[in-house]
């Protein structure tokens, strides 16, 4: 004998069951959540966000540049006093490092580890030059901007503290400078070697301009 299940009026038997919704969302959280996966809420495909491991370097390949782009954040390892290619996965051989640039996308959070302290500033350009023969970097640069002559001033004098640039040559080219703001001025301040690294201030003034540039260059050890 067949038994046939009798319908109430107006009941649905192709309607999910209460909590179905709920119990399905659950279980896609479990699933992301078991891959590492890192969703963005809202309308679309769920997004991946990389990020640097705490304590870890970036490294140099194209799958580092990818990363530091993504999460705005490099970390590069100098403390024993250079930057060994091996170490970010650039070839021996390599003239030159990758050009990061982020211009128009966001500022990079830039941390270089000497061996004696950190050089840090917020860039969306850095580059690494070397030569064929070297198994480091010669040096490393990266930019920093204002937007206003205070806040350049401000960087200057903030690297006159934290990497022993010399001061008496910085507080000349300022006090020239507010003599005549609206001159234009390139000047390489003296190097500083407070973290065990050579720190030079490369200035791009233009009093024209709103946007002032400060080339910063890194190098080894001596």
């Amino acid at each position: 004998m067949n038994i046939v299940g009798l319908r109430k009026p107006g009941q649905n038997l192709a309607a999910p069951r209460p909590g179905g919704g709920t119990v399905a969302a659950a279980l896609l959280t479990v699933g992301l959540l078991l891959t590492g996966c890192t969703v963005t809420s809202g309308p679309g495909t769920p997004t991946t966000t990389a990020t640097l491991a705490p304590g870890a370097f970036s490294t140099l390949d194209d799958a580092g540049v990818e990363q530091i782009k993504a999460s705005r954040t490099a970390r590069l390892d100098m403390s024993s006093g250079t930057l060994e290619k091996a170490a970010v996965n650039v070839e021996a051989s390599a003239n030159f490092g990758p050009e990061i640039n982020t211009r128009g996308d966001g500022k990079i959070n830039l941390t270089i580890v000497g061996p004696t302290g950190d050089v840090t500033g917020k860039t969306d350009r850095i580059r690494f030059n070397s030569g064929k023969t070297r198994t480091d970097f010669s040096e490393v640069t990266y930019f920093l901007t204002t937007d206003s002559r205070e806040e350049f001033y401000g960087l200057i004098r903030d690297g006159v503290e934290r990497y022993g640039i010399d001061k008496e040559s910085a507080e000349n080219w300022i006090s020239s400078t507010e003599s005549d703001p609206g001159d234009r001025s390139d000047f390489s301040i003296t190097s500083g070697y407070a973290t065990g690294l050579g720190v030079n201030y490369d200035l791009r003034y233009d009093g024209s301009k709103t946007t002032q540039v400060i080339i910063v260059h890194v190098s080894p050890a001596a």
